[in-house]
């Protein structure tokens, strides 16, 4: 049975769906004012992992991972200007241009790393309507108040005072929290944790129109809107960055359980920050990375998501160029076993025991366990050491093998990879073909020169030559 830990309980759950066979799961996305960075990808990866687990385990999933274009404040204080303006300022561009870019180029970027696409990614500013709903649920149930500007405009607050367990996510009391600290700061408000649910700013880019004046979203109210009309008012489970635990996730829970009446999300996770070389990621000191970045510098997107997958998501991963080396040295291990297990017949005959299956068992365990991504490699890797020199002596059996084909698929379906580099002569296009035998010839004639030229195009084309005595194996770059 999966076990997660839950944040908002502090311990380790068992995870029982409220509906069963079903789940419905949210997810914190980008806010398209840049790109994403590294960070950003392991946090997104965590859910496609759970996603692909949850499946894996026969469940349905419904997973909605929004994308914020409008309403996120620099420094989270009203104060501060929304970083959808500030790029569109910076670029000449409106912010739904801006957003509309960066947005192409998340979806790359997701792509590009094997992610299985949510089910909705709904956009912010598509779903005013929605906060605007529930904004007036709130100011109807007492839990939110207006506070008029002397232009005549109107900004609306949540009254943290009217929801006993402010803080019990994050672990902060309502009495310690001080103005500055990540809490907005300005004197209209009742007490200074309350946050804007609809913010008055005549100067700001990007306006509605709601019952109590024109203006644009706060932050917060923005994934209760979304999830709440995709997931319903109470959903399985939420995730997102450590960073979002305060104040985004606990004003989430506030606003949503004041105006629902009901628990907003019966478990939380939150996946800690990564470290570049050992020190926090920033622009300033070069170590600010994308996934662009990355692949420029001749790393395979494959290589990049092992090594954020690679540690647990409650631990701090140290992301170093050296990591990524390593990660494809132990893709090129698995790969090199699947095609190894691909060509070996095996034996009739051998030991009653299946060590393949034992594994497939143990790897599934470790992720059952709150996704203990490194005790399922370890146990994969020790298998693999051990089923390579059993082939070696030509000792694994013929049930084995085909089990350890069906370990190896299920691993790749798990972590988000296809195993082995061997091309299915379907696959291959003819004029790879063409080339192959060509290069043949050329070393049937010893013209090992023209050889070599053809053996370099091919891997241009993105295609290695494996020269065996049985004949030329071609494999995938």
């Amino acid at each position: 049975m999966l076990k997660l830990f839950d944040s908002y309980t502090k311990k380790k759950r068992a995870f029982r769906p409220l509906h069963k066979g079903k789940v419905t799961f949210y997810g914190c996305g980008p806010t398209v004012y840049s790109s994403v960075h590294i960070g950003n990808l392991r946090t997104f990866l965590l859910y496609d992992l759970l996603r692909r687990l949850f499946e894996f385990s026969k469940l349905e999933v419904t997973q909605v991972m929004n994308i914020t274009d409008v309403g996120h404040m620099m420094a989270d204080e009203d104060e501060g200007e929304d970083k959808m303006e500030v790029a569109a300022k910076e670029s000449g561009q409106t912010p739904q241009e801006v957003a509309e870019f960066f947005t192409r180029q998340f979806f790359r970027d997701i792509d590009r790393l094997n992610f299985r696409r949510a089910d909705v990614y709904p956009r912010a500013s598509e779903h005013v309507t929605e906060m605007i709903r529930l904004i007036g649920r709130l100011l109807d149930k007492g839990h939110a108040y207006k506070v008029r500007h002397g232009d005549g405009g109107t900004s609306v607050y949540f009254d943290v005072s009217t929801f006993l367990d402010y803080g019990k996510l994050s672990g902060n009391k309502l009495d310690d929290l001080s103005p500055g600290a990540r809490i907005e700061v300005r004197d209209e408000k009742r007490h200074p944790a309350d946050f804007a649910l609809w913010i008055h700013n005549p100067k700001h880019l990007m306006q509605w129109e709601a019952p109590w004046g024109s203006g644009y979203p706060g932050w917060h109210i923005e994934c209760s809107a979304m999830a709440i009309k995709y997931l319903g008012e109470t959903i399985d489970i939420h995730a997102g960055g450590e960073d979002n635990r305060f104040p985004h996730h606990e004003c989430e829970i506030a606003q949503s359980e004041c105006a629902t009446g009901h628990e907003f999300s019966h478990y939380w996770l939150h996946i800690t920050h990564l470290l570049v070389d050992g020190e926090k990621m920033s622009k300033s000191k070069g170590n600010f990375f994308t996934l662009d970045d990355l692949l420029a510098k001749g790393y395979s997107a494959r290589s990049i998501r092992y090594l954020l997958l690679s540690s647990h998501y409650r631990q701090t991963l140290n992301f170093t160029m050296r990591g990524l080396d390593s990660a494809a040295a132990a893709l090129d291990r698995l790969d090199s076993f699947a095609d190894t297990l691909s060509r070996y017949s095996g034996q009739e005959k051998g030991i009653r025991s299946n060590p393949a299956a034992m594994a497939r068992k143990g790897f599934v365990a470790a992720l059952n366990d709150d996704l203990n991504i490194s005790n399922a490699l370890a146990t994969l890797f020790d298998y693999v050491r051990e089923a390579n020199e059993r082939m070696a002596k030509n000792e694994l059996t013929a049930n084995e093998r085909s089990d350890a084909g069906q370990l190896i698929k299920d691993v790749g379906q798990l972590l988000g990879f296809t195993f082995g580099r061997t091309v299915g002569d379907e696959d291959i296009p003819s004029s790879v073909k063409a080339l192959v035998e060509k290069r043949e010839q050329a070393r049937l004639e010893k013209a090992f020169a023209e050889a070599d030229r053809i053996r370099l195009e091919l891997l241009e084309k993105g295609y290695e030559i494996e020269d065996t005595s049985d004949g030329p194996i071609i494999k995938r770059k």
